[in-house]
């Protein structure tokens, strides 16, 4: 199937950060552990096998966990025997995390569990001693509904609408049946749209609140490879996580943690690096029904904002020896969370997310827990046959398509017309006889450099006007080609977007249907770290 890769770089639409990191500048070699390789497994395996948090007893509770969240869903052997594998002091996962989105949300939402899927494999081939199980984190303690409630299907934002409180997991799923309705006008009709239908009933019609929803939805389309899909909001869980919780509510240890790291990384000379996350002096939060609110130490006692509750010291390390289920990690102390109840080897997610785990080694290291190995996930272009025909016809090759779409018309009307519209030649000459002018003007008076700089830069601006207006006239001329080429760049472009940001993934089983997660799984190559161009 014709493929085609470029740089993370080249794609200009990656931080400096995530693109350094891919590169493995020095400058940030101290904020992480292990570059992703094969190789540097076997140290990340001996590491995590060391850790005294994850015993034998640990690891029983955890697939006791995951056996009773799948008896809603219908897992294949597959998963089970992966949940079962859990017991077994030579098993580790690999972890992806995302939001609870509406029907998966944006595209990528695939990319990043295919991903963590066949790293699995990677890993068995490169050591058949151990075992290697995928695990999808829902986000089921996330408060951000606004980011969730909602996935675009053809140019049309779908969107649940209802009032807001609390952890999204336990949001109940009613009202999902007019969003139902409202999708389901617009899928049309055939065999891809009726199993569209079914999928999205079935999940969110079927269950009772989102978090079994999600979990229904992630088995349906991945339970044949294995996923094991973890719902972290648990009480079992988070007895586990009691010390760390006591740490961070006596000693604030993630705050003072992150704070230097955070400086450390915005000392970096000649970067433009930009701090994901800033850690509050408690990065927990506490948990009751319909409500997800901050912790804060003030005058002298430990208050949950926006509520009447309070605790005193004591009170406090009580509540959270018998209710541990009540305390909710933020977005520092999440992957804390994680990687003390997984065997985790390695964490795969966007960029965004591996720039603020590039912000906790330091932290990591205060409590003594294995600080993972981390992964940018795969990005992928979906060409369809059809589109990729066009490209070729119009010779617009796959980095072409990446320019911004201004330059890209640019670039292609440069490229395609009969007449040359670039002046850079002539703005050199300019240039270099201006230099003879500010020679003279140093020997005569150098009062008049001023002038002669005056007019050296009208004369470029003149040039520079004169080639936009030229190029205005040449994509007029042309204006079927651009046409045609403008209606391409944004078909697989959406909003000026990468497609994996704006697309929901039924528009592409709509044209590719059952084979779409095959081919997916066929092609990306998760330790090749660079964007998949891919031909349906």
């Amino acid at each position: 199937m014709p493929t085609d890769c470029i740089p993370f770089r080249e794609t200009h639409y990656f931080s400096s950060l995530i693109c350094d990191y891919l590169e493995e500048k020095p400058e940030l070699q101290r904020f992480y552990n292990r570059f992703p390789n094969l190789e540097n497994f076997e140290a990340q395996i001996e590491e995590k096998s060391a850790f005294k948090g994850l015993s034998k007893s640990h690891r029983h509770v955890l697939a006791s966990v995951l056996e009773q969240q799948y008896t809603d869903v219908n897992p294949s052997e597959a998963t089970l025997l992966n949940i079962s594998l859990l017991k077994e002091s030579n098993t580790f996962t690999v972890t992806t995390g995302h939001q609870l989105n509406l029907f998966t949300g944006p595209l990528y939402f695939l990319y990043k569990i295919v991903s963590t899927i066949n790293l699995t494999k990677e890993l068995k081939a490169k050591y058949p001693d151990q075992h290697f199980v995928p695990v999808y984190w829902m986000a089921t303690e996330d408060h951000d509904f606004d980011e969730i409630n909602y996935f675009n299907f053809k140019g049309k934002k779908i969107q649940w609408n209802r009032e807001d409180g609390g952890a999204v997991g336990e949001f109940s799923t009613d009202g999902l049946d007019h969003v139902f309705d409202l999708y389901t006008k617009e899928l049309g009709v055939g065999k891809a749209a009726d199993q569209l239908r079914v999928l999205f009933s079935e999940a969110y019609l079927k269950h009772d609140n989102l978090a079994a929803a999600t979990r229904y939805l992630a088995n349906a389309l991945f339970s044949d490879l294995g996923l094991v899909v973890i719902d972290a909001n648990q009480s079992d869980l988070k007895h586990a996580f009691i010390p760390y919780i006591e740490q961070d509510i006596l000693s604030q240890i993630s705050s003072q943690e992150v704070s230097k790291t955070n400086a450390l990384l915005s000392d970096i000379p000649e970067t433009d690096y930009n701090i994901q996350v800033n850690p509050r002096a408690i990065n927990l939060f506490y948990l009751s029904k319909n409500s997800r609110e901050r912790i804060v130490f003030e005058d002298e006692c430990y208050k949950v904002i926006n509520t009447s509750i309070t605790f005193t010291k004591e009170e406090i390390l009580k509540e959270i020896h018998e209710f541990p289920e009540r305390f909710s990690p933020n977005v520092i102390m999440r992957p804390l969370y994680q990687e003390v109840i997984l065997p985790n080897l390695c964490y795969i997610g966007g960029g965004g997310e591996l720039a603020y785990w590039l912000q906790l080694k330091d932290y990591f290291e205060a409590v003594q827990v294995p600080f993972p190995i981390l992964l940018l996930r795969n990005s992928v272009l979906i060409k369809t046959n059809q589109q990729s025909k066009k490209l070729d016809k119009l010779n617009i090759t796959n980095r072409d398509l990446f320019y911004k779409r201004d330059t890209f018309i640019n670039k292609r009307v440069r490229s395609i017309s009969n007449i040359d519209i670039d002046f850079s030649s002539q703005k050199m000459h300019l240039q270099e006889q201006f230099k003879d002018m500010y020679a003279l003007a140093e020997q005569t008076d150098s009062s008049f450099v001023g002038a002669v700089k005056a007019q050296e830069r009208k004369q470029i601006k003149g040039l520079e006007h004169l080639e936009k207006r030229l190029l205005k006239a040449q994509k007029k001329k042309l204006a079927d080609q651009v046409s045609r080429m403008t209606e391409l760049k944004d078909q697989l472009f959406p909003n000026q977007s990468l497609q994996e940001r704006a697309v929901n993934f039924s528009e592409l089983y709509l044209e590719f249907g059952d084979q779409l997660i095959p081919q997916l799984v066929l092609n990306l190559q998760p330790l090749k770290q660079e964007f998949l161009i891919l031909n349906l």
